[in-house]
């Protein structure tokens, strides 16, 4: 992944990984009638990439609950928030009308990312509601709730995901990788 060490994220030399949580909304898996799937996916991916997973939880699809953990996270200084679900057209999809009013900044180009890469798995890809953005330092990224799109999605968004919480912690340089694209 471009912008980490061998071993993950690092938020500075030496310090220890980025920390990441992983929250899931759904009314089924909330009441426990449904596996959480996607979460599961999520934190694993996350750690694979090299990220301490410092959180996760499971609520329903209530605009409250889901505005309250997200901004608690951003909050404590967790920098990588990821949300699973609530981005459909169903009348509870609601993640992004929760998540919307936290953001200090829209990053469009990761929801356009996700929705073209998702069109080579499914038509619907393009009734995907996926965004992304920061609250101060903390990015936020939310995906669909299929597991098959949470994989799909992070293995997309890897690659820029260190340089974007390089970038939203002040450090303005950009990585050998991102030169030599640019010279």
């Amino acid at each position: 992944m471009a912008g980490s060490s061998p071993s993950g994220p690092r938020a500075a030399a030496g310090s220890s990984p980025l920390s990441a949580a992983v929250l899931t909304a759904s009314d089924g898996c909330a009441a426990g009638v449904v596996p959480d799937r996607s979460g599961v996916i999520a934190r694993e991916t996350l750690q694979e990439l090299g990220f301490r997973i410092a959180d996760s939880a499971i609520v329903p699809d209530e605009v409250e609950a889901i505005r309250e953990r997200v901004a608690a996270w951003a909050a404590s200084g967790i920098r990588l928030v990821l949300t699973t679900g609530g981005t459909g057209l169903g009348p509870r999809d609601r993640t992004p009308e929760a998540i919307m009013p936290l953001l200090d900044r829209v990053l469009p180009g990761y929801g356009e990312l996700l929705r073209s890469d998702g069109l080579r798995d499914t038509p619907m890809a393009v009734l995907s509601r996926s965004l992304a953005g920061s609250i101060g330092a903390t990015l936020v990224i939310v995906l669909p709730g299929s597991p098959r799109a949470v994989e799909s999605g992070l293995s997309t968004l890897a690659p820029t995901i260190p340089h974007a919480l390089q970038l939203l912690a002040g450090d303005t340089r950009h990585s050998r990788s991102v030169k030599a694209r640019n010279d």
